[in-house]
């Protein structure tokens, strides 16, 4: 079972002065006050079902019943799926993905389950 290693990459000095200038400048946005981080609410608080599906998503990838995996899909089944979710168009969520995979779930036990890989 692999992990996914999380690779963070620092700006530079000139790259982060730049960031800040243009933070500054933006009038729709600005950084957040103490006030402001006081006050934020946690993912768990906004969205609990969420992250309780996160966590088990999460789970299940560490007690290896899941795994990543690269799937090339014909546009076509990708859009039938997105639109079955109301999720169509180019950018849309990740509810497709789970209706896949109960697809294949399904097929799979009309099939009877497969033995051990």
């Amino acid at each position: 079972m692999s992990k996914r290693k999380v690779r963070i990459v620092h700006p530079t000095p000139e790259e982060d002065e730049e960031i800040n200038r243009q933070v500054a400048e933006n009038p729709d946005e600005r950084e957040w006050t103490d006030e402001d981080w006081a006050n934020a609410k946690s993912t768990e608080e906004l969205f609990p079902e969420a992250a309780m599906a996160a966590r088990k998503r999460q789970a299940d990838l560490d007690a290896g019943r899941t795994e990543y995996i690269t799937l090339l899909l014909d546009r076509d089944t990708i859009n039938w799926f997105k639109v079955q979710t109301g999720e169509d168009g180019e950018t849309g969520g990740t509810k497709w993905m789970t209706l896949a995979e109960k697809t294949l779930q399904e097929h799979v036990r009309r099939q009877g389950k497969p033995g051990p890989a």
